[in-house]
């Protein structure tokens, strides 16, 4: 900042009262606060932002995945399948049902932000304590991220264009066995069960990296943006168009997407302003892949017959007797079914707004808001044939015989509307903000979906491999198949609102929010409440006795308490129960079905209410060249919505749960000389989730491998703790006794938790917590006479993985990983890997076996580029030029075997390897002109 200062002088002598007043423009930031805009240092609450440049030239479509490693408290856990959502998590999981934060888009409501271009991005705030987040009531529970995208500005017509075209690179990968690792593997296997050895590898021997037949090579992602802006001091217009294209890390994967925005605000007089713009994107969304079946297949099979004869060039089915029951050829569903899916998203948002003041001090805006979203699609299942090496002969792939199509479509509409009556005054040592709000949003959805077969006996044959004929009307789908689902619901929801933001000689600050929301969603009776949060600062430097600490410049402690709601659940009627099938009844010889409710009316159902605090300081020292913050925050949910499976199953308020940690934010900013500056940026978070009571002692439910249950961390892995292996038949007889299969030298010692002298399901512990004990994330940047480079370094810390992929966890016989190699064998031979056995499901219980350390340090992003300067193209009619290399996750660090240590999940399952899908490297170049 202090470099600011130097700039703004021309490195002139400045006298102290001008100094004093730059520094006091240095820590005035405007930020968004949700319906408004506030100077930072007069709230009392935190509130993190992003500017635009952060993610406008990173190579990503969502926006969100930018800001992994960002700001504190924020985890972003992030896919590199195209047109991915990633999971994202505002200080913890503080509900059973929803993690994600809303959205808040030039002020609409969303679910996310995948479809906006990152290059139209002004500015990203992340809010994250009660007194930010009251406001949104209902909504604020999770945290919210306001996104203010850019509007034209007073001047002459400026055009922008941007460029980037970047390549992928796969960079961690799963350890797997090859052929001969396999065969020796599965031998011990059969002759561990007493069987002969498997006497077809002559027929099957080949050595196939299935990842590698699948994986694309050289996947391209390619962004082209393109920005038109004019403004006057009575009209500003934009207009922006943007095109992405992004290769997946899988064959055929393949996402497309056209973005347009406009905007027009008019300055009708001094005191009446109106404005109107449209978002809209249109997506056609990749036929996703998994690597799933890639790790699971056998190595020993070649992808393709190219043996002479009959049957040369078809796909190879895997051994019978060696997984081709459960699995395909990887390369055959890539192949053989590749563009047969057409989906695609077409979402369109118009706004208006019409803003006047009146009595001096007052300010009335009216705002509109419309979301419109449709997603379609169309699929195709074709026949063909695999080759069968057994039996030489030729068989349906997956024993199809019929092809096939699927379609849908779903519409997704929402009306917003808020009308906010602001009052500014500032008098004497007073300066005062008061916010009144009403808001409606009326959301409906519906979707229809249909498949339908062709038919043998079709005089037109089967259903072509042509995507004019996959409808479900298509002549060639025989009309005794079709098969049709339709949905629908509306959901509605009305607010009053209001804020005050208080200052007293811009020192001591009181902020104060208060909403009453009612929404459909929740049991009639019950569907109103009201929401609250109050939070005071104090800025210490200010006060005479702080001169007496010259370097501190700026220190203001503050804290902040608030309730607010949670309204998720998986339904929209509690009152008006919907009807599904639950059995079957004979009338006249008829068969019928019989419909029973899905749940029983909720007529007290309520709000969740989170009860949260924090407290904290901010502060700029030496200068204003360093600065750190460090807050402590604590947040409880209480009455979660439970859905209860039961007889029959039934919605209740019960349970809490508490999320608590510390936020620190440190940072250095200097100037070296006139051309050299630099800057040191940190953030570490730390938290502890715990359920503190359900619904009743003892009441406990599982979530694959998780469970939820009172004095447990949210989404904690559940198992026996794995005390090495049992060496010889003494070994057994020396330890406490199995109840839960038999045992023989080279399975599990499972430890007696309880000491009851036996192992039994009660031994079962926490052997895992998918939340991490810190994460943290640093950038340097430094500029020189126009060169630049950044880079952003991000790591996670403490917590666990549960690996769900490769344990042995099934009676197929699945490909190994790399580690099985060191597999007992005899006495002494490992303590760790168990025998190669699949016979019995003892070693396939839920253990630390299965826990791999989630801790890792990643490379997150570098980039060095070139500002040209402005005596260098002003000739050409250029204001500016950028040139840039960046290359994302250039390298990862961790601990876990799969393609990537990071996994989501919901509320109460994640951290959950399921084999995962890579976060590949892309290094980039891209083009920044501005006429």
């Amino acid at each position: 900042m202090i470099a600011a200062i130097y700039l703004f002088a021309g490195y002139q002598e400045l006298s102290a009262q001008t100094k004093d007043s730059l520094k006091e423009k240095q820590i005035e930031e405007v930020v968004m606060i949700g319906y408004g805009t506030a100077k930072k240092r007069d709230l009392t609450g935190s509130i993190a932002k992003v500017g635009g440049d952060v993610v406008a030239d990173k190579p990503n479509a969502n926006p969100i995945n930018a800001l992994q490693g960002q700001v504190a408290g924020l985890s972003v856990v992030n896919s590199g399948q195209p047109g991915s959502q990633a999971d994202v998590r505002i200080r913890g999981t503080v509900t059973i049902n929803q993690t994600q934060p809303v959205y808040i888009v030039d002020g609409v409501f969303a679910n996310n932000i995948d479809f906006l271009n990152p290059s139209d991005i002004e500015s990203m705030e992340v809010l994250k304590d009660p007194s930010s987040l009251a406001i949104f009531g209902n909504r604020g529970a999770n945290g919210a991220i306001i996104v203010t995208t850019k509007r034209a500005k007073s001047g002459k017509t400026t055009i922008n264009l941007s460029s980037s075209i970047g390549v992928k690179s796969l960079d961690n990968r799963p350890d797997l066995v090859g052929a001969e690792g396999f065969k020796t593997l599965y031998n011990e296997d059969l002759a561990n069960q007493g069987l002969p050895a498997y006497n077809l590898f002559n027929l099957f021997n080949a050595d196939t990296n299935w990842i590698d037949t699948i994986k694309k090579e050289g996947g391209i992602i390619n962004q082209n943006n393109l920005t038109i802006s004019n403004g006057t001091d009575k009209n500003k217009v934009s207009f922006s168009f943007g095109y992405q294209t992004e290769d997946g890390s899988i064959k055929y994967e393949k996402f497309d997407r056209l973005t347009m925005k406009f905007n027009d605000d008019v300055k009708i007089s001094d005191k009446v302003r109106a404005g109107f713009g449209i978002t809209g994107s249109y997506s056609k969304l990749p036929q996703l892949r998994s690597f799933s079946s890639a790790l699971n297949a056998t190595p020993v099979v070649a992808p393709i017959n190219l043996t002479p004869g009959d049957y040369f060039g078809l796909y190879n089915s895997l051994p019978q007797q060696i997984g081709a029951a459960q699995i395909g050829n990887p390369l055959a569903v890539v192949e053989g079914m590749r563009n047969t899916q057409y989906n695609k998203d077409f979402q369109f948002n118009p706004n208006a707004y019409f803003e006047f003041d009146f009595l001096k001090n007052f300010t009335f805006r009216s705002n509109y808001f419309v979301t419109y979203r449709n997603g379609t699609g169309r699929g195709y299942t074709p026949v063909f044939d695999v080759y069968v090496a057994e039996s030489n002969s030729s068989t349906p792939y997956s024993g199809n015989l019929l092809t096939g199509i699927n379609q849908f479509e779903n519409r997704d509409v929402t009306f917003q509307q808020n009308q906010l009556l602001t009052y500014k005054n500032k008098f004497g040592a007073h300066d005062l903000t008061l916010m009144a709000g009403f808001e409606t949003i009326n959301r409906e959805y519906s979707s229809m979906s249909g498949s339908a077969k062709g038919s043998l006996s079709n005089p037109l044959g089967q259903i072509p491999n042509n995507p004019r004929f996959w409808y479900l009307h298509s002549d060639f789908v025989d009309s005794t198949t079709k098969v049709v689902n339709t949905s629908a619901y509306k959901q509605r929801q009305a607010s009053y609102f209001g804020r005050m933001l208080y200052s007293f000689n811009n020192k001591y600050m009181v902020n104060a929010s208060v909403r009453n929301d009612g929404s459909s969603q929740l049991a009639p009776g019950n569907r109103f409440d009201w929401f609250w949060s109050v939070g005071g600062a104090w800025e210490i430097s200010k006060e005479n006795f702080m001169s007496e600490v010259p370097f501190i410049n700026y220190l203001k402690i503050k804290g902040s308490y608030g309730d607010l709601g949670n309204q998720y659940t998986p339904y929209s009627y509690f009152g008006y129960p919907i009807y599904v099938e639950g059995g079957t009844g004979v009338f006249n010889g008829n068969l019928y079905p019989a419909f029973v409710k899905a749940y029983e009316e909720a007529t007290d159902l309520k709000w969740e209410h989170l009860k949260s605090y924090e407290f904290g300081f901010e502060s700029m020292m030496i200068s204003r060249k360093l600065s750190f913050d460090a807050t402590y925050y604590n947040k409880k949910t209480e009455g979660l919505l439970n859905y209860v499976i039961g007889n029959p199953n039934y919605f209740m308020n019960a349970g809490s749960i508490e999320a608590k940690g510390f936020e620190f934010v440190l940072g250095w900013k200097d100037r070296i000389s006139q051309d050299f500056t630099y800057s040191i940026n940190g953030n570490l978070t730390t938290t502890e989730t715990k359920v503190l009571n359900t619904l009743e002692d003892g009441y406990k439910v599982f979530y694959g491998p998780a469970i939820y249950k009172e004095g447990l961390p949210v989404g904690a892995f559940y198992g026996y703790i794995v005390d090495g292996l049992y060496q010889s038949y003494a070994d057994i007889l020396g330890s406490p006794a199995s109840t839960i299969g038999d045992v023989a030298p080279g399975d599990f010692k499972y430890r007696d938790v309880n000491g009851d002298g036996k192992i039994t399901p009660d031994d079962r512990t926490i052997i895992g917590d998918p939340t991490p004990d810190f994460t943290y994330g640093f950038s340097v940047g430094a500029d020189y006479k126009g060169f630049f480079l950044n880079a952003d370094f991000y790591g996670v810390y403490g917590n666990e993985i549960f690996r769900n992929w490769g344990n042995g966890n099934s009676f197929a016989p699945f490909n190994y990983r790399e580690e099985r190699l060191d597999r007992w064998t005899g006495a002494g031979t490992s303590n760790w890997e168990p025998r190669s056995y699949t016979a019995s499901a003892y070693n396939r219980e839920n253990s630390t076996y299965m826990i791999e350390d989630g801790s890792f340090f990643r490379i997150r992003n570098v980039q060095l580029g070139y500002n040209f300067n402005k005596g260098l193209i002003e000739g050409l009619g250029i204001q500016a030029l950028k040139v840039y290399f960046n290359v994302q996750n250039p390298k990862t660090w961790d601990n876990v075997n799969g393609f990537t240590p990071e996994f989501g999940g919901s509320a109460t399952e994640f951290g959950v390897n399921n084999s995962g899908y890579p976060n590949p490297r892309i290094t980039s170049f891209g083009i920044n002109v501005t006429f």
